[in-house]
């Protein structure tokens, strides 16, 4: 069993050790008899950082670290290291920026569970940390509730931090099971092993944990809950600490500003800027909408007028180089509702060749089956119903041509 440094020094960035064992399969990874390396476990993402032989400037990257089934830790690297073997001393050497990061989030977490269990009787039942983001999973007793209120989120982060900023020591002890059952104790892992490793925030927080963890509150920073979400069995909140939470209200801070300065206003004039905009654009979807109606009347009504009847029924054939699909569409439907013997057969070339078929109710013909008919040798697609089809055409073909041809199946 690999003897685990982390567990006594947060902080040990730099450690000696003797290889036990060398994998070669899938990937190069080694086992060493002691570690300062952490591995991905209890929703804290492993250490990475480099292992060398001794005596050699040659580094190896250490990128991913797991546990093993056996108690040991796996060293996966991105390249096999020469000539190791095991008994081989090694000096391993911790990415100390990435370690103290998720110092900070775990120990916020901690701090924020403890926080929403002291408010609010809502107990942690999982934690998840990401590269940008941590999340804690909170139970929720009464699954009505839609949401947790902003009072409530800003209630738990006011508290946190306040416990933060009070710099509380954060101890580390080993206490067997049966010690570990005295009042206080937040969180009790499954009973699989009889030592436990206990860190105490002084006065606020004792959980079982195997994380590493920051020696004193004040060394999380600060503490910036993000989102929430109703999940299954109660609300997901997203939260950043440390650095994370000053990277975050840096971008927060410039996104707002870029945004701000495009309506010439203060960022804190945002939301009511944004709700103006939408009702502006969304009066002027309604008007250019209503034109567009009105422009395909009008047309409609042009095209009838011009067009004279062939055996009893108005054939109009056109292709529209600056109207779209759905615009051709509508002008199909106002010419077979203003008039009982339309037919239409129209294209459009914006953005690519399509065509609409369509005839009034009561016409003879099939506009779905003519339309397959239709594009079918030219490589395109499309469907409808017996009045209205639609479908699209390669962009070498003539949609001109398309519609002439289309034409001619229909007169005897």
């Amino acid at each position: 069993m690999t003897d685990r440094l982390y567990y006594h020094d947060s902080f040990l960035y730099d450690f000696d050790a003797e290889v036990h064992s060398v994998l070669e399969t899938p990937r190069p990874a080694l086992i060493l008899d002691r570690t300062a390396f952490y591995p991905t476990s209890g929703g804290q993402l492993h250490d990475t950082g480099w292992l060398a032989a001794e005596n050699s400037a040659a580094k190896f990257r250490v990128t991913e670290v797991a546990d093993a089934e056996d108690g040991h830790v796996i060293h996966y690297l991105d390249a096999p290291l020469k000539d190791v073997q095991p008994g081989t001393r090694l000096h391993g050497q911790i990415d100390s920026a990435r370690r103290r990061d998720h110092m900070q989030q775990h120990s916020a977490q901690h701090v924020l569970s403890a926080a929403f269990l002291r408010l609010f009787n809502m107990p942690t039942v999982s934690f998840h940390m990401a590269d940008d983001y941590c999340s804690i999973d909170l139970q929720i007793d009464d699954l009505d509730t839609p949401a947790l209120s902003p009072d409530q989120i800003e209630s738990a982060e006011r508290l946190a931090n306040e416990i933060v900023l009070e710099n509380r020591p954060v101890d580390i002890r080993f206490v067997t099971r049966d010690e570990a059952t005295s009042p206080g104790l937040r969180k009790l892992p499954p009973a699989d092993r009889n030592q436990l490793r206990l860190i105490d925030i002084h006065d606020f927080d004792l959980t079982a944990c195997g994380g590493t963890h920051v020696a004193h509150t004040g060394q999380i920073a600060s503490l910036l809950l993000r989102k929430t979400e109703k999940v299954r069995h109660g609300y997901r909140v997203e939260f950043v600490a440390g650095q994370r939470a000053v990277a975050t209200a840096r971008r927060d801070f410039s996104t707002l500003t870029a945004a701000a300065a495009l309506f010439s206003s203060h960022i804190y004039d945002l939301p009511e800027q944004a709700r103006k905009s939408l009702d502006e654009i969304k009066s002027l979807r309604k008007q250019y909408e209503q034109s567009l109606d009105d422009l395909a009347a009008a047309q409609a009504a042009t095209l009838l007028a011009e067009t004279p009847a062939t055996q009893g029924r108005k054939i109009i054939l056109r292709t529209f180089a600056d109207r779209d699909l759905a615009y051709i569409k509508l002008l199909a439907q106002k010419l077979t509702r203003l008039s009982p013997t339309a037919v239409a057969l129209l294209a459009t070339q914006l953005p690519q060749p399509a065509l609409v078929f369509a005839q009034s109710a009561g016409q003879p013909y099939d506009m779905a089956a003519l339309l397959k008919q239709t594009v079918a040798p030219l490589g395109g697609r499309g469907g409808g119903s017996k009045d209205l089809a639609q479908g699209g055409l390669p962009k070498s073909a003539d949609p001109a041509a398309v519609l002439t041809a289309a034409a001619q199946s229909l007169t005897p």
